[in-house]
């Protein structure tokens, strides 16, 4: 008798019929979070993926059959594009290269090589991509075409995939654009690329964008502003970047200008530029801003100014001396116009008769580097007005001359309560700043004959007025930018001026010494580099004229 057979398994679709009730069960639909649905849900959501799958099968068949086309056309264009191997100084071609800053409209038919930086591409349709090409303040529009002779397409998608901010190698055909191109200083021009070679890749992602770096403060003010402002920290901290901006690279070549135009004034005029050290073994003007140093078993200090030297220089007979070189101050000043470190413009100078030779001569000096500007560097001053909108300095042939008792006078007509011998504070220098420009129609005054209590110890006192010295500041729009005085010349007087202003003789004495074997009368000052830059062109913020920045808070980059 043959074993009795096992019943087939009976198979039971759980998802389906979780729940059988009474002879049937009832179907039941899940979507792919685990949700229960209608069955005529569950249906829609099977076409959908049904469709979605054969979308993805297509496109990817599509993109297969791309790759197999490009790899299959022939490319005749490669010798017109590319990555350049790193410059080692392999060869030398002597060709010659155009700046963009030069290229005009009767260049129009000409072919030129560039070097420039891709500020932005922007491609237009399969065929066509834009470039906006910068070199320092100056920037043009580019255009490459695909076609069928010189510009492949692989070509073209090899262009647009070079990150911004790239070094480019391009040669370009000069057009004349049909209308003004607003977006970029060379305006009369566009380029058409024929070659197209990168030199130096810049990294895909930026700090921050240079359009957004470099939009015109108007552009804020608007009601339907989107932008993103870039703030100065951010500025600061990617430094390299920033400067890299047309304003940016405006502005030092401003910097560049006054120092130049300082150095050639005073030169002119018989000035020997000397160096003198910044290591000291004492403060140089006092010891509660100085920074203090190790230097090997003992101490030292960073000069706060060149005072002292610039004086012993006129002791040794160089008669009209200048220094162009740090300064360094020691003060938790966050604001501003204050850093712990700046660029400062002195001079000294031995005078015949009375101290306003000097000052006179230092008014001259300023309406030189004024005048200079304006004429020599008009194009970076509209750059930077271009961003930063801002009114042109006023000042006067023959700098304005005024008495520190007449400054305080006006102060005290507009309702501002101030003593006699009190210092200006920086509200009270705003204020005198704008009653001067409403009274005499100019930015840039001297106010002369300030309280003795108020100046180094050095300050020659002046004998007709008691109380004020011979001593002055020379301020841009309500701040001042540079300060000054006849010094004292006689060892024993000196000797008796430090012991009135408690400082330790002895941390003076190679100083006073220097006056022991006869000196002329002499003034000079010292000017801040970064203030008259800042003030020149209403930047608001002294980091802003600074290449690099140092104050309380800030040591990098």
């Amino acid at each position: 008798m043959s074993a009795p057979q096992e019943a087939a398994p009976v198979t039971v679709d759980v998802a389906a019929n979780p729940e059988p009730k009474g002879e049937e069960a009832e179907e039941v639909f899940y979507d792919d979070d685990g949700n229960k649905i209608s069955k005529k849900a569950y249906k829609k959501l099977q076409a959908k993926k049904e469709k979605e799958a054969k979308k993805q099968e297509r496109a990817a068949k599509e993109a297969a059959e791309k790759a197999v086309r490009e790899a299959s056309e022939v490319d005749y264009s490669t010798e017109y594009y590319g990555k350049k191997p790193m410059n080692q100084s392999q060869e030398r071609t002597g060709r010659v290269r155009t700046a963009i800053k030069d290229i005009t409209a009767d260049m129009a038919g000409q072919t030129i090589l560039i070097r420039a930086r891709v500020q932005h591409s922007r491609p237009t349709g399969a065929k066509m991509c834009f470039f906006l090409l910068r070199h320092q303040y100056s920037t043009v529009q580019a255009l490459l075409m695909a076609d069928k002779e010189r510009v492949s397409k692989k070509m073209l998608k090899f262009a647009v995939g070079i990150p911004n901010e790239s070094i480019v190698l391009v040669e370009a055909m000069v057009n004349k654009a049909p209308e003004p191109i607003r977006s970029c200083t060379v305006q009369d021009v566009e380029l058409h690329i024929l070659s197209l070679f990168v030199e130096s890749e810049a990294a895909p992602q930026l700090p921050f964008s240079i359009e957004d770096a470099s939009r015109p403060d108007t552009e804020y003010e608007k009601e339907d502003n989107q932008f993103s402002r870039v703030n100065l920290d951010t500025r600061l901290n990617n430094r390299v970047i920033d400067l890299r901006t047309i304003t940016g690279q405006a502005i030092f070549r401003i910097q560049s200008g006054i120092c130049e135009l300082f150095r050639e004034f005073l030169t002119k005029n018989r000035f020997v530029e000397i160096h003198s050290p910044k290591i000291l073994g004492a403060a140089s003007e006092s010891g509660a801003s100085v920074f203090k140093i190790n230097y090997f078993k003992t101490f030292a200090y960073l000069a706060q100014s060149p005072q002292f030297y610039k004086q012993m220089a006129i002791c040794a007979d160089y008669d009209r001396v200048f220094e162009i070189a740090p300064v360094f101050r020691a003060e938790d000043s966050n604001t501003h116009r204050h850093m712990t470190e700046f660029v400062g413009l002195d001079l000294e100078m031995a005078f015949e008769e009375h101290y306003h030779e000097v000052v006179e001569l230092l008014g001259e000096l300023f309406v030189f580097i004024f005048d200079g500007l304006n004429e020599r560097y008009a194009r970076e001053i509209a750059v930077v007005n271009r961003q930063h909108p801002f009114e042109p300095l006023k000042y006067l042939p023959k700098t304005l001359h005024l008495t520190y008792p007449e400054g305080v006078a006006m102060l005290r007509e507009s309702g501002y309560e101030i003593g006699d011998f009190d210092d200006l504070s920086t509200e009270a220098e705003r204020r005198l700043g704008r009653l001067v420009k409403e009274k005499y129609n100019t930015d840039f005054y001297i106010l002369d004959k300030f309280p003795l209590s108020v100046r180094p110890f050095y300050t020659m006192p002046d004998p007709n007025m008691p109380g004020y010295s011979n001593s002055y500041d020379f301020f841009i729009r309500g701040e001042e930018i540079m300060s000054g005085a006849q010094r004292i010349h006689d060892a024993d007087y000196l000797k008796q001026r430090v012991a009135e202003h408690g400082v330790d003789p002895a941390s003076v004495e190679p100083y006073v010494n220097a006056f022991k074997y006869g000196t002329p009368p002499h003034a000079g000052g010292g000017i801040g580099l970064e203030r008259v830059l800042m003030l020149f062109l209403s930047l608001g913020n002294i980091r802003k004229a600074s290449l690099f920045p140092r104050d309380p808070k800030r040591l990098e980059p």
